[in-house]
């Protein structure tokens, strides 16, 4: 069965994706492309609630998307001066954006996985690096450094064999990709070409830099300036 969340995922996946440009986030006052900013509105309750799809209506407030970020602008009572009204900010308003993006990468993990993209399990995952079959590689962030480190090695040297990116994904636990696609301790596991992996991928990325640090985002991202 796919959730409507799932449904909603698929829409995006059809959608045409609208020209990048840039807003400014009300904390550093910085222009960035909205890609790299969580949008956040008020709701008619009065309430800042976050704005993930970025479709949600009214005027909205946008934070650089990484969570020390977000708790500076609740701590700081950034909202209500960008929207220059009284604003209700749940203390854990950090904490839930992060839950929501989880939640997201999550569902596309398990779409892939409807869709016959995914393959789970130590020993698969190997198999499917000899066929060359592979186009992302996911880790479970509590899987253990050494079964990791041998799919990453053998990822690494057939991805740099055909001169293109080996992408390693570790953002979500064991629990949470078991769940994702319903099958019990998935650990390791990989996903084939498709429209699916490429979007897993940058909703992981996404959720990998709010998970960052300040620094580590701005290194991130001036290096994939640089490879771009």
């Amino acid at each position: 069965m796919i959730t409507d969340e799932q449904h909603r995922l698929l829409q995006d996946e059809s959608d045409s994706i609208a020209p990048a440009s840039e807003r400014r986030c009300a904390v550093s006052r910085e222009s960035l492309d909205k890609s790299l900013l969580i949008r956040f509105v008020l709701s008619p309750e009065g309430v800042v609630v976050p704005d993930i799809d970025r479709r949600l209506p009214g005027r909205g407030v946008w934070v650089s998307g990484i969570k020390t970020v977000v708790e500076t602008a609740v701590r700081t009572n950034a909202f209500a001066r960008s929207l220059k009204t009284k604003a209700d900010v749940p203390a854990d308003l950090a904490q839930t954006v992060e839950s929501l993006l989880v939640k997201r990468v999550a569902n596309i993990f398990a779409l892939a996985n409807k869709a016959g993209l995914a393959i789970a399990g130590f020993e698969k995952v190997f198999a499917a690096l000899d066929k060359g079959s592979v186009a992302v590689v996911l880790h479970g962030t509590d899987a253990a450094a050494d079964g990791c480190s041998k799919i990453d090695r053998k990822f690494k040297a057939i991805q740099g064999s055909r001169g293109v990116l080996a992408p390693i994904v570790q953002v979500l636990t064991i629990e949470q990709m078991s769940l994702a696609i319903g099958r019990g301790s998935v650990v390791h596991a990989a996903l084939t070409p498709g429209g699916l992996s490429k979007r897993f991928l940058e909703e992981a990325e996404r959720l990998s830099r709010y998970q960052s640090s300040v620094t580590d985002a701005a290194k991130d991202f001036s290096e994939a300036k640089s490879e771009g």
